[in-house]
């Protein structure tokens, strides 16, 4: 398919793997730009972009599970580095405000790294949780003379 070109919403999901039913329920709630001004009865048509921005929020919510609030701020944040990013690569812009720049998007990448690091606790804490789930069962295995078959213990 040609990336550079415009599609409609069941081209844009099959591209992304989600739903029709998913793009517009992101485009009502925030998440996706919303449907332009157009005629009446015309189709809207989604840019690559727009697909850019589809796949990050998906890829966003499937790698960390997040809630839609914290996928909004994910999002918000790398709306905010994309503005930075085009002002800071203008030719007009001074060295000043390119450290500037460079200091918000910093701030930007400073909090989406704790919410990966927040959901990165999360997961330890329920690693270890089902380790000593996993250690008492092999206890109990011992306990009642069942011989463990020889399986290899994933990590």
């Amino acid at each position: 398919m040609d990336e550079q070109r415009d599609m409609r919403i069941g081209e844009l999901a099959r591209l992304t793997g989600t739903t029709v039913r998913t793009i517009r329920y992101y485009e009502e709630i925030g998440l996706l730009p919303g449907p332009d001004e157009r005629a009446s009865g015309s189709h809207r048509t989604y840019s690559p972009q727009d697909a850019e921005r589809l796949q990050t929020v998906l890829r966003l919510k499937d790698l960390l599970g997040v809630s839609l609030e914290e996928l909004r701020e994910l999002i918000a944040a790398e709306d905010a580095r994309t503005v930075l990013r085009e002002e800071f690569r203008a030719e007009h812009t001074a060295p000043r405000r390119r450290a500037e720049i460079l200091r918000a998007a910093l701030g930007n990448v400073e909090r989406q790294r704790a919410l990966v690091r927040g959901r990165q606790a999360q997961l330890a804490e329920l690693d270890a949780e089902l380790a000593e789930r996993e250690a008492l069962v092999l206890t109990r295995l011992d306990e009642v003379g069942a011989r463990r078959e020889a399986q290899p213990r994933r990590r």
